[in-house]
């Protein structure tokens, strides 16, 4: 009998590429598993089970006939809607796929669907109204992160082995950790970004995939090719990520740790003790681990990924009126979205410039201390999953949000520290993944620990841009020891 939910991404296209089983069987039994398990979960909201695919990926792709989901933001697929979690894009069709989702198909994969978001990526939970909050298969009264918590779902409940993703801030980082799978952001530039656009949020964002295995996620970041169309590029590695997935780290490695939260806020016990008992694992390996923050500004690298927050938004707004041919309304977005998009108009173009500039003084700071340091591992959150509903705005700050969001007043809003409220606010749980974004790192979050409740919580490790490989190697050695999460223990699976 075929287990699917056995068999990681390339250990189905191997049963296909050896003829064990047809890529049709495959196909239905991941239909069935996002039939019976979405209804409780809503983690795919858009299906798409009728296909006519190239039969020439399906015979040559590392990734034959195996089924994924792409994610309802930046992966357009042609033909199909691309709501981005807003209703006001209810009705967008895409004219053609992404330069991910061309590449991705690539490989030989089955699209089935996409996946759910909040409302334009912007929160670390994925509660929009548009489609309702996707629940954390390990316990479906919290969040399994975002902003690719409907990926991470299908993922960890066994719909898919892989998922498509992008981490604009820590939104693969993030519900890879509260969804007990893996994670990898890799450097920028280094994932396709096009064709109509250069950079994604001014090249904070990188796409990738969630999956259940290490080598599932080397082996796709083997399978991108050059983008023309992509503003950065990371020097091509002209080795096999699959294959230093699969190579132990043979030298011990210099490693920075740090549980304390680049903000000065609180970190919760399980997450320290997630990173502590990963020290000791290093040390036991031979590596020098040692406590070290590094040395960044945190509150000012949190304000400078705001800056470049609120001016997305605001942006987003701009190119939404040229789609719908009128202006974006209060009523067409959520209220902490239109509160945001307000300061972004508010955003200077001094000030917009000023926050870049510092992302590179950041970045240069990193490379230095990767001069010492191999790796620097932190919490991946502060805070293990909240519940759902937990970050909801108060009746106070709802009623305020409609005030001032009816009046305009984004200008008075940033005078009044408004930025400072928001950013620690954003940020306070989830306050270590923006730094490899701002700098272009590579970052990973792995499945090493969970609390008294049984929640997963995660580690990052992050590495000098460039260095996925470095972190592949950790990565695969890791997931061989036992305090990797075995995600086929939550109750969905």
């Amino acid at each position: 009998m075929f287990e699917y939910k056995n068999y990681d991404a390339l250990g189905l296209a191997e049963l296909v590429k050896n003829k064990e089983i047809k890529h049709e069987e495959v196909q239905e039994a991941a239909i069935q598993e996002i039939e019976q398990k979405n209804p409780k979960l809503n983690a795919v909201i858009y299906k798409i089970y009728e296909h006519q695919e190239e039969v020439e990926a399906f015979e040559t792709g590392i990734f034959s006939g195996v089924p994924v989901l792409t994610k309802n933001i930046s992966q357009e697929s042609k033909g199909h809607p691309m709501s981005e979690g807003s209703k006001v894009l209810a009705n967008f069709i895409a004219n053609e796929d992404s330069e991910f989702v061309r590449q991705l198909k690539g490989t030989g994969v089955t699209i089935l669907g996409q996946t759910n978001v909040p409302e334009f990526a912007l929160m670390g939970t994925t509660e929009p109204k548009h489609d309702g909050p996707t629940r954390n298969p390990w316990n479906i009264n919290y969040t399994p992160g975002g902003s690719s918590g409907g990926s991470a779902a299908a993922v960890a409940s066994g719909m898919v082995p892989i998922a498509g993703a992008n981490d604009g801030g820590g939104s693969i980082r993030i519900p890879a950790a509260y969804c007990g799978i893996f994670g990898l952001k890799p450097t920028r530039g280094r994932t396709p970004v096009g064709p109509k656009r250069g950079r994604s949020w001014q090249g904070a964002s990188v796409d990738h995939i969630l999956s259940r295995t290490v080598r599932d996620s080397a082996a796709m970041l083997d399978q991108y090719l050059y983008d023309r169309t992509n503003a950065f590029y990371a020097r091509k590695y002209t080795e096999s990520y699959l294959l230093a997935s699969e190579t132990p780290i043979r030298q011990p490695l210099k490693i920075a740790f740090t549980t304390l939260s680049p903000l000065g806020s609180a970190v919760d016990a399980a997450c320290k003790e997630a990173v502590l008992k990963t020290v000791k694992l290093l040390e036991t390996m031979g590596h020098i681990v040692e406590e070290k923050v590094a040395p960044i500004d945190g509150k000012r690298l949190a304000n400078s990924y705001m800056m470049m927050y609120f001016a997305e938004v605001g942006s987003t707004f701009r190119a939404i009126e040229s789609i719908i041919g009128r202006k974006v309304t209060y009523n067409d977005v959520e209220p902490a979205t239109w509160i945001l998009g307000l300061l972004g108009k508010a955003v200077s173009s001094e000030e917009f410039l000023t926050s870049l500039k510092f992302w590179d003084e950041v970045a240069i700071k990193m490379e230095y201390f990767h001069d010492e340091y191999d790796f620097y591992l932190t919490p991946t959150t502060a805070f293990p999953p909240s519940r759902l509903g937990e970050l909801d705005q108060t009746k106070l700050e709802k009623m305020l949000i409609r005030i001032v969001g009816g009046l305009g007043l984004g200008g008075i809003l940033k005078k009044s520290g408004f930025v400072d409220q928001v950013a620690h606010k954003s940020l306070m749980r989830t306050p270590f993944t923006q730094l490899a974004n701002l700098t272009g790192q590579p970052a990973m979050s792995l499945p090493l620990h969970q609390t008294e409740d049984g929640l997963p919580c995660g580690v990052q490790v992050m590495a000098r841009r460039g260095r996925e490989d470095l972190l592949l190697q950790l990565a695969g050695e890791l997931e061989t020891s036992d305090y990797w999460i075995n995600v086929q223990e939550n109750p969905f699976y």
